[in-house]
């Protein structure tokens, strides 16, 4: 085949970004899809950054569209000077076109790419908008990024505002619908990060709503946070700074858990992977806190590591800047390299400050504080206790692992497995090469209630991280820390009973708090193992994974000479059914965990597993009647 000239293609308008639109959202799942949604829900709160819009509704329509409505401005509607389109038509139709280059009609912004809601646009079945602006309200219509109405007048009104209604296509975004979850955890943020801005939101499919509106901006970000916990301090600390054009917010408050909690925004946009402003606020505390102590104990017996500053806080730390540099279209790290320096040295001396003038604060903190750097001493004497140990006896992975013949983890996976009857079933059962079997003997601890030693010291917890290859700490990086993982299919696999469900739920904990990235990377699934086997005569088996699917099974064999059994546990199961049913990947069902409100998902596990027991009767009470088919 000749290459020449004629094989250069040229993709005119916002065809690249539907022939690759990962490029510009992440990816084509939930991630990617939901951000479709957030880039337009962006630029309403620019408008709120730059004082012109207090009221955000965000409507899930049956059908399946997003209709989002502000109360600001109104997006221009004049002839464009040198495209000569209406100005709404650009700012839709055209990558790199947008208000928020010079700093003129944004000073403050997240949505700086100029790509947002022309992406948005091109990877919509439709998308119609409509502008409130100068006693009119102008419509216009677009389908897969190209405009197929004219602006036009359809109606009066004396108020302002934009409303965008789109259908993500459903040509690239295969069998996922809006999250009501996902979506407010990011608005009920952008609520604390905004005083005084409202936020709605209202799922029609099944008439949930939120209304987000709070006057204690990121302070009360940090009581939201901590309201099922013990916080051993009773105000949030609260520092604020401005360094020339770059304004600097942080909220922190101490509680008595063993986990830590740092959300970290640029401009409102959610730093999940944090960046600069993050690295700056970690060496910052740190140091601060070790300044403090030295005072205290001017023989000071210990140093203070990142970690043991930060458990039990829940933090929320914002930065507002001009042209924000983010990793990718995404947004989820800041790169600017000056603001590490900025957060550091205002954070240093805010909070320096904040201290001298609250010395019974500080001196609480630093209690919490030399009980974890004293808990991470013995956590690494642990760790090496067992590494010699390991070494002596030439085995460095436990002994009852049925370990897989093929070594590269994005081809394996391992089960852990409940108790040695299923662990048996399950070595026999499954395909050697990939498959690995971990069964859990003894008792796995509460980690909500523990710090890292005695949870390092528990023999289940022990074998688990051994098994993986789950390392701890801040001297590792993210892709350090993945690099050591030996399975990129962590499957859990417990009975469907109350123990099987409590030890699930431990399990998940232990994850949740302590190898979370496990989770963010997709590495996390359940085993969803049958409840019934119903026979009918002697060759015919089907089995059904709850009560409602036995009831169908039965009427589509007329209930006739029909032996039905109830699993109690995996160990009930021959390895040839286990297989057949909870771990063939042709057949098997498969969950995988996912978190889709990070602040629901903390204050859950703290409900559940924590110290205070009327918000878990509270929360049983509440939702015992969602439970199906458990064994008890």
């Amino acid at each position: 085949m000749t290459y020449d000239a004629s094989k250069i293609q040229v993709l005119k308008g916002l065809e690249g970004v539907r022939v690759r639109p990962a490029m510009y959202i992440g990816d084509t799942f939930s991630r990617g899809f939901h951000h479709l949604a957030f880039e337009v829900i962006d630029n309403s709160i620019d408008e709120a950054l730059a004082g012109f819009c207090d009221h955000i509704k965000v409507i899930i329509k049956k059908e399946g569209y997003l209709i989002i409505e502000d109360n600001g401005r109104g997006i221009p509607i004049g002839e464009h000077p040198t495209i000569h389109k209406p100005a709404v038509e650009v700012v839709m139709t055209l990558l790199h076109a947008g208000g928020k280059f010079d700093n003129k009609a944004y000073r403050i912004s997240g949505g700086l790419h100029g790509v947002g809601v022309s992406v948005v646009n091109a990877l919509s079945e439709w998308l119609e908008v409509k502008i409130k602006k100068e006693g009119s309200i102008y419509f216009q219509r677009y389908e897969k990024g190209k405009t197929v109405t004219e602006l036009k007048v359809v109606g009066f009104t004396a108020e302002q505002g934009t409303i965008v209604s789109f259908s993500p296509d459903k040509g690239i975004f295969k069998d996922i619908v809006f999250s009501f979850d996902i979506l407010s955890q990011r608005l009920r943020e952008l609520a604390f990060l905004n005083n005084g801005l409202r936020i709605e939101i209202k799922d029609e499919r099944d008439e949930r709503y939120h209304s987000f509106f709070y006057k204690g901006g990121i302070q009360e970000f940090v009581q939201h946070i901590n309201k099922f916990k013990d916080p051993i301090h009773k105000k949030p600390v609260y520092i604020k700074d401005e360094k020339g054009d770059v304004s600097i917010e942080v909220s922190l408050q101490y509680n008595s858990t063993y986990s830590s909690v740092v959300y970290t925004f640029a401009n409102d946009i959610d730093t999940k992977e944090g960046g600069t402003h993050l690295v700056g606020f970690k060496s910052a505390l740190t140091k601060v806190m070790n300044e403090f102590y030295k005072r205290s104990k001017p023989k000071q017996d210990i140093i203070f590591t990142g970690d043991d500053v930060r458990e039990g806080i829940a933090a929320i730390l914002s930065v507002k800047l001009p042209n924000p540099q983010f990793e990718g279209q995404t947004k989820t790290k800041l790169g600017n390299s000056n603001i590490k320096g900025m957060v550091e040295s205002s954070v240093q001396s805010k909070l320096s400050a904040y201290f001298e003038e609250n010395p019974s604060v500080i001196n609480k903190i630093l209690e919490k504080v030399k009980m974890a750097a004293r808990g991470r001493v013995a956590a690494k004497r642990a760790r090496e206790l067992t590494r010699r140990k390991s070494a002596l006896e030439s085995d460095i992975l436990p002994g009852k692992l049925a370990d897989c013949s093929i070594e590269d983890p994005s081809l394996t996976e391992i089960f852990i497995v409940e108790g040695d009857s299923a662990g048996g079933s399950a070595k026999q059962g499954r395909d050697r090469n990939f498959q690995a079997i971990l069964p859990l003997w003894g008792k796995i601890l509460n980690v909500e209630k523990s710090r890292l030693d005695k949870i390092l010291a528990n023999e289940s917890i022990k074998t688990i991280v051994s098994a993986i290859g789950i390392t701890f700490g801040d001297e590792y990086e993210d892709e350090d820390k993945i690099s050591k993982i030996r399975y990129h299919k962590i499957i859990l696999m417990a009975d469907a009973d109350v123990d099987g469900s409590h030890i699930t739920t431990l399990l998940l904990t232990f994850f949740y708090r302590y190898a979370n990235i496990l989770i963010d990377r997709g590495f996390l699934y359940l085993a969803q193992p049958p409840l019934f086997l119903i026979k009918k005569g002697k060759n015919k088996k089907h089995y059904a994974y709850s009560e409602e699917e036995k009831i169908a099974i039965m009427k589509e064999l007329n209930d006739d000479n029909l032996t039905i059994q109830r699993y109690k546990g995996l160990g009930e199961m021959n390895p040839d059914q286990l297989w057949e049913t909870t771990m063939n990947p042709e057949k098997r069902i498969l969950k995988r965990i996912t978190i889709e409100d990070a602040e629901e998902a903390d204050e859950l596990f703290t409900i559940l597993m924590g110290d205070k027991v009327e918000p878990r009767r509270q929360f049983i009470e509440e939702n015992a009647h969602y439970v199906k088919d458990l064994d008890i």
